[in-house]
């Protein structure tokens, strides 16, 4: 197993610095193309306020979603992106299945195959939808009835995600459930970046502490 995490690892680094090389040549070719080079102040002066937001995020979201996916699987959804959406709900949802923990060998391998899997398939649903929907989904978005569906997906997946876990743990996830609820009644624009390490830090210490009287 010592092999196979050197090589998650190894392989893991090159192909993330592929993908950061490849997301930075896109604008530089773009810009050769057309002869249009910004300057430097106009770039820091955008990259600023955005930086400011994402940069630490990145790096809560590196803190956070390992321990929970996995090297493998963080290094595949770090590369193929939407992580919050699909594949920590598919790589969280194959370990529940397969009743394995992260921390073991096993459950190191059934969630990078997860996310793999999820990687694929959304990549090949998206390729079909694009082509298949293009003509139609302006209509069906923009419908009076079907509009306010397309604004609550996220809510929905989590949603049916998460009721399994609270129904087998309630206890344990009533303080975590009500801190988010009163975190967001008062500070309602949060991002998913900061409020998904406030509801761990808040699950992991009010699951000990309900454990250690005896009530979890």
């Amino acid at each position: 197993m010592k092999s196979y995490n050197d090589r998650t690892h190894l392989f893991g680094r090159i192909w993330d610095v592929i993908a950061i090389v490849v997301l930075l040549s896109i604008p530089i070719l773009i810009s050769n193309h057309l002869g249009v080079h910004p300057e430097v102040k106009y770039i820091l002066k955008g990259l600023g306020p955005v930086a400011a937001l994402f940069y630490p995020t990145a790096v809560i979201e590196i803190i956070t979603y390992t321990p929970m996916l996995g090297a493998g699987a963080t290094y595949l959804s770090f590369v193929t992106g939407n992580i919050t959406n699909l594949k920590m709900p598919c790589g969280l949802n194959a370990l529940e299945n397969n009743n394995v923990s992260i921390t073991s060998d096993e459950g190191e391998v059934i969630a990078t195959i997860a996310v793999g899997v999820s990687a694929i398939v959304t990549t090949v649903i998206i390729a079909v939808g694009v082509v298949a929907f293009t003509p139609i989904l302006p209509k069906i978005t923009q419908s009076p009835v079907l509009a306010p569906a397309f604004q609550q997906v996220t809510t929905a997946l989590f949603g049916a995600l998460g009721i399994s876990y609270f129904m087998k743990h309630w206890r344990i996830s009533i303080i975590p459930v009500a801190t988010i609820i009163l975190v967001l009644l008062f500070a309602g624009t949060l991002g998913v970046g900061v409020l998904i390490p406030v509801g761990v830090v808040v699950s992991l210490v009010s699951a000990h502490l309900l454990f250690k009287a005896g009530k979890a």
